[in-house]
């Protein structure tokens, strides 16, 4: 062998050494970073606008809450280290932790804390006030101690501070950005904003001075809206995401067969439904949205049960109310209504309608959503009911559901640990959420005095009653609830899921 061809051979064995070497780079480096993938874009990223899932989601890593809750629904310091009522539950005193910094590099304290749940109430853009609208005044107690102080006794504070009302955002930023805030959030959370490219990606970074970085893995954490459930399993099996949320039930005996992937699951908090404009502009002017008596012969023809084995293969939860069957607030006393079309045609015959009884639904643009609508739309057909389906993309659909601009549209709630995170913001005269602007005094005078109550069986009793009216009423047909499935490489470990869909990533590391 000549010196030429020594020097080669070393040459490659030098080469492949080094590419061996970058390759176990490149490698370390990948399983610093993550890829999630969401079913929707989300909405507005600041906390006090925003109304999306998937943006609750991306807010787990973003924006820390005053209190977090558990997978068994227990609150938990975050924070907030501490909190105790006042005897009579007309104030809440939270004692916060030390040492922690927004991203801008500003700290947190008890002015801080007091800033966020004023903007809350007071932003002109804010979804939040309902919610903690029984806050009459925040008091500064000391550098690190506040106290809320509530116009009546609310037992419902501390859930809502355990969401997005219980985010914080730099008062520094938020100041100097008001609603545009949204396009640039400054939160508190473990990872911190980096860029965002509606409807492709919205990407963080670990953020270095958060208090209890230890337990997060990450150095990127990208979210990237799929809508296409197939596209989404398709990218998780093919190694360009790691987990992927809202798995579909009739993907997981696929998932479960990839010797690559793993699953979990939790039964969820909330329910999927079809929201129907009553009252929210010229679109309410139907007979679907003026007349309750079409509104239950509308719910009479559906088979909630036969939609679940169609669509989800039994894995779902059929349902007719703010809280599934197995919760404790659920009624007893209005069972979920059996299918019967000839009720139906007779209640329209009642209500004096000419059929076919046409109305538009909006959905979101995912197979899940469509297929639930087509199931529906061919049951209700028999009855004398022509519906008419429009795709979109989910946040259009909600900025056009605020607007008005629906005759119906189908979507659910993500589900709160409280029971009135369920129903109160929908269906109360003045709540947040209820674009199809419902209205009825005695259903806001029950659920204004659950919220005063702590015994939950008299709690239950309000719930109750209030949903005896609003099952009558209609304004939201509930049609069933969802478990939370989630699909993850195999070699993710730590994942613990949780019945608000939440991905939580304290703990959770490639192996």
């Amino acid at each position: 062998m000549t010196s030429t061809t020594r020097g080669l051979h070393g040459l490659a064995r030098a080469t492949a050494l080094a590419a061996g070497l970058l390759g176990l780079a490149t490698a370390a480096h990948a399983q610093q970073q993550l890829r999630i993938g969401l079913a929707e874009d989300a909405d507005a990223l600041d906390p006090h606008q925003a109304r999306t899932f998937v943006g609750r989601i991306v807010f787990t890593s973003l924006c820390d809450k005053l209190v977090d809750v558990t997978p068994d629904l227990k609150f938990t310091p975050q924070l907030a280290t501490s909190w105790e009522w006042a005897p009579d539950n007309t104030s809440l005193t939270f004692h916060l932790r030390e040492g922690v910094k927004f991203h801008d590099g500003e700290p947190f304290n008890a002015e801080a804390a007091k800033y966020n749940i004023e903007r809350a109430l007071t932003l002109p853009e804010s979804r939040r006030k309902s919610e903690i609208s029984s806050v009459q005044s925040v008091e500064v107690v000391d550098p690190m101690t506040i106290k809320l102080v509530l116009k009546k006794p609310d037992v419902t504070v501390l859930a809502q501070l355990s969401d997005r009302a219980g985010m914080m955002v730099s008062p520094k930023a938020a100041k100097e950005m008001g609603a545009n805030l949204a396009s640039k959030p400054v939160c508190s959370g473990p990872y911190k904003f980096v860029e965002r490219v509606q409807n492709d990606r919205i990407v963080l970074e670990k953020f270095q001075d958060y208090w209890n970085k230890q337990a997060y893995s990450f150095d990127k954490v990208t979210y990237l809206p799929i809508p296409d459930s197939t596209v989404r399993l398709a990218n998780l099996r093919s190694g360009d995401l790691d987990i992927i949320e809202r798995l579909e039930p009739t993907d997981v005996k696929t998932a479960k067969s990839d010797a690559n992937l793993a699953t979990a699951s939790a039964v969820g908090l909330g329910y999927q439904a079809i929201n129907i404009n009553l009252n929210n502009g010229d679109k309410a002017k139907n007979p679907l949205g003026q007349n309750a008596l079409v509104r239950q012969a509308f719910e009479l023809t559906l088979d909630r049960e036969a939609l679940n084995q169609v669509v989800f293969e039994g894995q779902f939860s059929p349902g007719n109310q703010y809280f599934s069957p197995k919760n404790f607030y659920y009624d007893a006393k209005v069972p979920i209504p059996p299918r019967d079309v000839e009720k139906a045609k007779a209640l329209l015959k009642q209500a004096g309608v000419p059929t076919p009884v046409s109305f538009e639904v909006t959905m979101s643009n995912s197979p899940r959503s469509q297929a639930v609508m087509q199931v529906i739309q061919s049951m209700a057909q028999e009855a004398g009911f022509d519906i008419k389906l429009r795709a979109t993309e989910f946040a259009t659909m909600l900025d056009e559901g605020t607007k008005g601009n629906f005759q119906a549209n189908q979507y659910g709630w993500s589900g709160r640990p409280d029971p009135d995170g369920n129903i109160y913001g929908f269906v109360t005269c003045k709540g947040n959420l209820n674009d199809w602007k419902y209205c009825n005094p005695q259903v806001d005078k029950l659920l204004d005095e659950a919220r005063t109550v702590a015994d939950p069986n008299e709690r239950k009793k309000r719930y109750d009653a209030a949903e005896e009216i609003l099952a009558k009423d209609l304004p939201i047909i509930v049609i069933y609830h969802e478990s939370w499935i989630w699909g993850m490489k195999k070699s993710l470990q730590g994942f613990q899921p949780h019945p608000d869909g939440m991905i939580r990533l304290a703990g959770v590391k490639k192996s």
